[in-house]
């Protein structure tokens, strides 16, 4: 009898030492977490800082040309580039915070605990500002081609930079819990973090209230509108004869597709997390493992659609590309003879006219 006590003291010492064991060197510490085998190592953090990098280069680069393009052409600004211009912003600004998370990523957190509010208040304001502004471009493409074209030109800028605005301002609102995060060392572990530290019996409870929040108003809802928005206008365009129509729903289709590839994966992973966590589905370590491997790779993923869009104007938008041509040939870039020639290649009809916007 004596021996069996002996074993299940063993055993119920053991479970303490593994639910307190937590090594930050290897992976984000979360108090909730079950007690599994780490698995980010030093190589996957310089992977994630190598591609934090490449993504900030990119998304900085296509963005501040965007913004120089639709400004320089501020005169003939349609609502859609006003849309655009706040959309390359958020990206912009999105792509300002990624150089912090990867130094946080190699050495772990050493701006201190104001800047990682600051950094982690931006990067949430400017993923909702992004989402938010994809969903008012897609039902201004709705009111544009589906309630016709004129009713849509006379409608005042005002109203439009009030939408950015409104847009904004609760972008801002959805973030403020993010201000929850702060500097944490947490135990045995030397590596400060940037995390979000929430204590009693309710922190549960908020967590995973945000994460909804998050997945619903950040994801499920602007999704349910884009794809509304540009079913319909896909089944108006298919009424229209012309090559221009052709043209028009690449465009949707690639912003819809983009969207969805690179953001679709992340929020369906986070959601089964915020399940888990809830207690909706049962934890496991295999289960947590999986989990957490998706979560760095569709994270990644997601960050590279504020590099995307610039992208997607160059090769696909019609306008984009006459507007930028316009500016290389002011500044003598390249010469008269190429935009005459891109000029008789980009001709318009009432298709054209009605989509070919900066996207």
């Amino acid at each position: 009898m004596e021996a069996q006590m002996l074993k299940f003291n063993n055993l119920d010492d053991l479970a303490d030492l593994l639910e307190n064991y937590t090594d930050m060197e290897e992976y984000d510490y979360d108090p909730d977490m079950s007690p599994c085998t780490p698995i980010v190592t030093e190589s996957i953090n310089t992977v994630l800082a190598a591609v934090y990098s490449l993504v900030c280069f990119l998304a900085v680069t296509g963005n501040m040309i965007v913004m120089i393009v639709i400004l320089y052409n501020r005169r003939t600004i349609s609502s859609t580039d006003i849309y655009l211009l706040h959309l390359a912003v958020a990206d912009l600004l999105f792509a300002v915070t990624l150089p912090f998370w990867a130094v946080d990523a190699i050495s772990g957190w050493v701006f201190g605990d104001a800047m990682c509010k600051i950094i982690s208040l931006l990067q949430e304001v400017n993923f909702y500002s992004g989402i938010l502004l994809l969903a008012c471009i897609s039902i201004d493409r709705y009111l544009a081609i589906v309630y016709s074209a004129q009713a849509h030109k006379h409608k005042r800028p005002f109203l439009i930079k009030l939408v950015c605005a409104a847009v904004w301002v609760l972008a801002i609102a959805l973030s403020l819990p993010i201000l929850y995060k702060g500097e944490y060392i947490p135990p045995s572990s030397n590596r400060t973090m940037c995390y979000e530290i929430l204590d009693g019996e309710s922190a549960e409870t908020w967590r995973v209230i945000t994460r909804f929040l998050r997945h619903f108003i950040g994801f499920l809802i602007p999704l349910v509108v884009m794809i509304f928005c540009y079913s319909v206008t896909i089944q108006k365009l298919c009424q229209t004869k012309g090559f221009q129509k052709q043209k028009a729903m690449k465009v949707i289709i690639a912003v819809v597709l983009a969207f969805l590839i690179c953001w679709l994966p992340h929020n369906i992973t986070v959601f089964v997390d915020t399940l888990m966590r809830s207690k909706f589905i049962d934890e496991t370590c295999d289960m947590r493992t999986h989990i957490d491997r998706a979560q760095f790779a569709t994270q990644s993923l997601g960050f590279l659609h504020s590099c995307i869009n610039p992208i997607l104007y160059a090769f696909i938008g019609v306008k984009f590309r006459r507007n930028l041509v316009k500016l290389l040939v002011k500044k003598g870039i390249i010469k008269q003879s190429a935009e005459s020639q891109y000029g008789r290649s980009a001709s318009s009809s009432s298709v054209s006219r009605l989509t070919s916007t900066t996207m």
